[in-house]
């Protein structure tokens, strides 16, 4: 069963006409897979792609390996890129780039604790992120990031709505 606010989310974007795609590296899928469970998912979900590991997001995405180099593979400026490059690979009116820390390791620093992760979405060409930093399990870290994308999102498209 796809969480709530991912159902609320893919409602508003199917109202919208409009169609989604991930790359996803610290949730492995798991968000592009919460929108195959909706009722709406042949009409929103275009797909994604999993690169979690660093190699993948140069190979696949073509984000520059000086960008990973400068900034590490878990950044803002890696996510932006990740989208971007989506956009390009995916036709699609939304992409999302998700990247961070779910375990100990990568560029994990005081600064960048495990649970922080970086969203940057591109919304008809408009790009809407968030840094946050979640507590618990992996699992919990992911679970938590995926709401506050569909979040996002929601509050992004109603607000658009609302100016139209």
């Amino acid at each position: 069963m796809a969480e709530t606010k991912i159902l609320t989310c893919s409602k508003i974007m199917a109202e919208q006409k409009l169609t989604i795609a991930f790359a996803e590296s610290a949730t492995a899928g798991w968000l592009c897979s919460e929108f195959a469970l909706i009722p709406e998912s042949g009409t929103v979900l275009k797909g994604g792609i999993t690169c979690y590991d660093a190699s993948l997001k140069v190979d696949l995405l073509k984000v520059p390996q000086e960008l990973i180099d400068s900034f590490t593979p878990e950044s803002m400026e890696v996510a932006s890129e990740m989208a971007y490059r989506l956009a390009a690979l995916i036709k699609s009116d939304i992409q999302v780039a998700v990247t961070g820390l779910t375990t100990p390791g990568g560029s994990e620093t005081p600064e960048k604790p495990v649970g922080t992760m970086f969203v940057f979405a591109l919304i008809k060409g408009e790009p809407v992120s968030f840094r946050r930093v979640f507590k618990g399990s992996c699992e919990e870290i992911i679970h938590q990031t995926i709401e506050a994308t569909a979040e996002l999102l929601t509050n992004e498209l109603t607000k658009e709505q609302v100016n139209q």
